[in-house]
């Protein structure tokens, strides 16, 4: 009887040696072996899904052309030394996301600012003025598509 509860005794302290020698590597392994033997619940086709609110809604896709347009200037303005006016770009193409009428006119005052830019190299201008124009026209589409300006009459 005595050799028997030695036995237990020794067996004991083994497996607790072993668990501690296991260490922090223990809790991945149990959690691995818990979920073996649970079945995986499969969702159902009538089953109604969580709602993702954390996802921002798509943009209208003269939006994007906005801001594309936008991303495009500033990049550039900002590559040729012109920081104060490409981060006036860019935040009023971040401001668009939240309140688009506003974004839009802060990106039409952006513009009037630009046409003040002069760079020396005639290309590099010619590059700016192209790029300015392609915003130009993109700001304006979405201005008559919100109704926010008078449509012109050709």
């Amino acid at each position: 009887m005595l050799e028997a509860v030695v036995g237990v005794i020794v067996g004991l302290l083994i497996v607790g040696g072993v668990l501690i020698m296991l260490g922090p590597n223990l809790t991945p392994a149990w959690r691995r072996l818990k979920s073996v033997g649970r079945p995986v619940k499969v969702p159902s086709a009538f089953q109604m899904t969580k709602s993702r609110d954390v996802v921002p809604p798509a943009l209208n896709p003269k939006t994007q052309r906005v801001v594309v347009a936008a991303a495009r200037l500033a990049s550039w303005l900002r590559a040729h030394g012109q920081e104060d006016v490409a981060r006036e770009v860019r935040t009023a193409a971040a401001r668009m996301t939240a309140n688009e009428p506003s974004g839009l006119y802060a990106l039409q005052i952006a513009l009037r600012r630009i046409r003040v830019v002069n760079i020396h190299d005639p290309l590099a201008q010619e590059r700016l003025t192209a790029l300015a124009k392609e915003l130009h026209g993109a700001v304006q589409d979405r201005f008559e598509q919100l109704e926010l300006l008078p449509f012109r009459k050709p």
